[in-house]
């Protein structure tokens, strides 16, 4: 049975499908019903499409699967598959994705999202300090800039947004 599966384990990837299809359907189902007249379809219309196209996707890939059908490998990947992960770097990006989402509010995005890219450049390798520091506070405040100003979306800007 184990061999089964292994050779067939892109039904793992139509059981999450499957898995996130109902739950989609499920929350619309038991969210409270909004709209109006001019609105027959009310807001439930996207996310039911959604889910049913969800379940529609995993039954296809599924029959796919059981009939023979697998993904190939891509014949331009350079990747050695002997080496293992670099947890080192994922742990911390992770890390620093985590951080930059507790900071968002106690600091707003300017500092957060210097953490955010100045931690991703680190972890990447990057130990050019002083330079990418200062890259990562003008991508910051340049992109809260753009969201906050140009788009309207509304970015806290922390402590620093009586200075900017």
């Amino acid at each position: 049975m184990t061999s089964w599966l292994r050779e067939r384990s892109e039904l793992g990837v139509a059981a999450l499908l499957l898995a996130t299809g109902l739950l989609v359907l499920a929350d619309v189902t038991l969210a409270p019903r909004s709209g109006n007249a001019a609105d027959p379809l009310g807001p439930n219309a996207v996310p039911i499409l959604l889910g049913l196209l969800l379940l529609v996707l995993a039954a296809l890939l599924a029959v796919d699967v059981l009939r023979g059908g697998h993904g190939e490998a891509e014949g331009g990947e350079d990747v050695d598959l002997a080496v293992p992960a670099d947890r080192r770097t994922v742990l911390l990006l992770a890390g620093v994705i985590v951080a930059t989402a507790a900071l968002i509010p106690l600091l707003g995005w300017p500092i957060a999202g210097t953490v955010l890219f100045w931690g991703a450049t680190y972890a990447l390798g990057s130990r050019a300090f002083p330079r990418d520091l200062l890259i990562a506070a003008g991508v910051s405040l340049a992109t809260w800039l753009v969201f906050d100003a140009l788009l309207g979306v509304d970015l806290p800007g922390g402590p620093l947004m009586g200075l900017i």
